[in-house]
């Protein structure tokens, strides 16, 4: 137990770590970016009519002013601290806005996350299962057209056919417009994110099917598995019994794993949809060089994924105790 605990807190000082790298990396892009604020949302006209004492207002409030690093480490402090700063966009606390789009992107990337998992754990099997056959052909073909495909492209063609022609579902947003907080339905919420959920999974689905497959038949083709065929084993039995036992491990660590490919995509489909959801918030940010809350997002996207990936981790090393041994004597 006390291996396991150095183990495991060896694994949460390394993602401590890879946090403080992303936040720099994130600060370096955004100062090295030829977006100037003041004419992202001020405007070139409207800084040409002002004087010099309000551009330099201006500036101090955009933090324009002020050296890169001294800006950084004016915001670490205060991020340990457990404050963001405040959105320069939004004029709101950063960890509010953080708050009220996260619920939104949570809610749909969970619904992705879970369907492309179990579909593609599913299809998984049968193609590995049915190997070389006419089931393995066509889902080894799907994964291959739907792993090529980009998600915006998906999300246009699902928008055109099922919200512009059918009219079953509607264009965009997360709530019906013109509809106060108070009066929108669960239902309204599943109405508006099955369209952007439904692209989300369509395109997780792949790699979780492929490498799935993959695990099936390796585990087809083992020692123990003719073993148990030449004893006269059924269907079930070396299903229950041989494959899930050996490729559910393998299937959860993946399933951890697409979480960041999760948020990757949500970020473009968001767009598309006009969800209001972390990704387009951190695309707003961006544009409009609003460093705390981009940098904000950042790190909790990146806690989000690097959690995901420590849970896989921590999981192996409870399952498989050889892997944190291994990594100990090292």
């Amino acid at each position: 137990m006390k291996s396991y605990g150095v183990w495991a807190g060896k694994k949460i000082i390394r993602m401590m770590l890879l946090l403080l790298g992303v936040s720099l990396a994130a600060f370096w892009l955004v100062s090295v970016s030829p977006i100037d604020p003041l004419q992202a949302n001020v405007g070139q006209v409207a800084l040409g009519s002002m004087s010099q004492e309000q551009i330099a207002r201006l500036e101090e409030y955009w933090g324009v002013d002020q050296p890169p690093l001294e800006r950084y480490l004016a915001w670490a402090g205060d991020f340990f601290r457990g404050d963001m700063g405040d959105s320069l966009l939004y004029r709101q606390p950063v960890s509010h806005v953080i708050g009220v789009k996260l619920v939104n992107s949570l809610w749909l990337m969970a619904i992705a996350w879970l369907l492309s998992g179990l579909v593609g754990f599913v299809l998984g099997i049968g193609a590995g299962w049915n190997q070389g056959r006419l089931p393995d052909k066509l889902i080894r073909g799907y994964s291959l057209v739907m792993a090529s495909t980009p998600a915006f492209w998906l999300a246009l063609v699902l928008l055109i056919v099922f919200a512009v022609w059918l009219k079953w579902l509607p264009i965009g947003l997360s709530v019906p417009i013109g509809v106060e907080a108070s009066g929108v339905t669960v239902l309204d919420r599943v109405r508006h994110a099955i369209l952007p959920a439904l692209t989300l999974s369509i395109t997780g689905v792949s790699n979780i099917a492929l490498h799935t497959r993959e695990k099936v038949i390796e585990v087809m083709e083992s020692d123990y598995v003719l073993f148990a065929r030449a004893r006269g084993e059924g269907v079930w039995s070396l299903l229950k019994n041989h494959v899930l036992r050996n490729i559910a491990l393998p299937a959860l660590t993946l399933q951890f794993g697409s979480i960041s490919e999760i948020f990757g995509g949500s970020v473009l489909v968001e767009q598309i949809f006009s969800y209001p959801g972390l990704g387009q918030a951190a695309v707003t940010a961006g544009l409009g060089s609003d460093v705390p809350l981009l940098l904000g997002i950042t790190v909790i996207s990146a806690a989000i994924v690097f959690g995901g990936n420590l849970t896989a981790n921590l999981l192996y090393g409870v399952v498989d105790p050889r892997i944190r041994k291994g990594e100990i004597r090292q």
